[in-house]
């Protein structure tokens, strides 16, 4: 397993793309921050670039990181939160 995330992150840091499973479907993954990588994304899926895309992040900080004006409503969601979640 660590051998895969190894590879994985050596993927996302040379702007390529990955695969990975969630409880449903299997992803298409980039670092969110490359361009490039995003744009790949969009010629894979055939989408058109005024769609948008999901962004995973890990915790409060991430989040803050990348999103300007996070409504309060979305950390008391997080706060009670015990399990991955989506918020929109």
């Amino acid at each position: 397993m660590q051998n895969d995330l190894n590879q994985s992150i050596h993927a996302l840091n040379q702007g390529r793309l990955i695969l990975y499973p969630t409880d449903t479907v299997w992803g298409i993954g980039c670092d969110a921050t490359n361009p490039e990588a995003v744009e790949k994304v969009f010629k894979l899926k055939q989408r058109h670039d005024s769609k948008a895309l999901i962004c995973l992040v890990a915790d409060d900080r991430m989040l803050n990181k990348y999103i300007k004006k996070v409504p309060d409503v979305a950390y008391d969601i997080l706060d009670v939160s015990e399990e991955p979640i989506t918020i929109i």
